[in-house]
């Protein structure tokens, strides 16, 4: 089995990214944003590579593969590297028995020109050591490293998922009744883009607007009316998002929900 460094070298502090090679074990979407990115930063990266490279010869080793994936990848890891994963809320000992680290980018990748910088990086370390580098790996690429307790990053993924993944399935949504009355994608853009914005400055509350904000009772119900006519199998969805949205409206200022 292998050995984890001495406590000396456990607890040392980590300021940048140490010598040696980082290698990006997988090719889909993250591996090669993370490889370009690092790779620019100026940091020695060899990849991506196809999963079950050893990565022989790497100080680094980024797993970025699904996270049904992440043991077997890592169980092909020569030894003596300290060896990561990007997933939100995968557990650590998945990596076991290399010295590991965390680092999961809270943000959506769909390239390789991804940007980076300005994201927060939520990271984790089975030592001192290894948490320091996955922080350093994230400042190289301009984001602002946050440690999340281990059984809170289920909870943490999940609003990631729902900022994310949950927002583009509501636009779909959206783009679909819309395409019902001749209007494109493009028509509901500006307005998506506006309502972001706001809510990005203002807060949830303060951000909100429509007939629900406002109280009037005649307009929700005609709507309510045209969806269940035009497309019924979006009901109950549509049901879900108005209570969602009068509980909203009437927290107090400042309160999300």
């Amino acid at each position: 089995m292998m050995m984890l460094p001495d406590d000396g070298a456990a607890t040392a502090p980590v300021r940048d990214v140490p010598p040696g090679w980082c290698d990006i074990v997988g090719d889909g979407r993250m591996g090669g944003a993370l490889s370009a990115a690092l790779r620019t930063a100026g940091v020695a990266v060899r990849g991506p590579l196809a999963r079950g490279a050893d990565a022989a010869g790497a100080a680094i080793v980024l797993l970025c593969v699904p996270d049904r994936e992440i043991a077997r990848a890592s169980a092909a890891i020569a030894a003596g590297a300290l060896v990561g994963h990007v997933s939100a809320s995968a557990d650590l000992s998945l990596l076991a028995p290399h010295e590991r680290f965390a680092m999961h980018p809270l943000l959506s990748v769909v390239g390789a020109s991804a940007r980076f910088a300005g994201a927060t990086c939520v990271v984790e370390g089975s030592t001192v050591r290894a948490t320091g580098v996955a922080r350093a790996l994230a400042a190289r690429l301009g984001m602002t490293a946050r440690v999340i307790a281990p059984e809170q990053r289920p909870l943490y993924h999940a609003a990631a998922t729902m900022a994310s993944n949950y927002l583009v399935t509501l636009e779909a949504s959206a783009e679909h009744l819309a395409r019902q009355v001749g209007l494109d994608r493009s028509a509901l853009v500006p307005l998506v883009r506006a309502t972001v914005e706001q809510w990005a400055a203002l807060g949830a509350r303060e951000a909100l607007t429509g007939p629900i904000a406002r109280g009037d009772e005649e307009t929700i119900a005609r709507q309510r009316a045209a969806v269940a006519a035009a497309a019924p199998d979006m009901v109950v969805m549509w049901d879900c998002l108005v209570a969602a949205t009068r509980s909203l409206a009437a927290a107090p200022a400042g309160v999300a929900r």
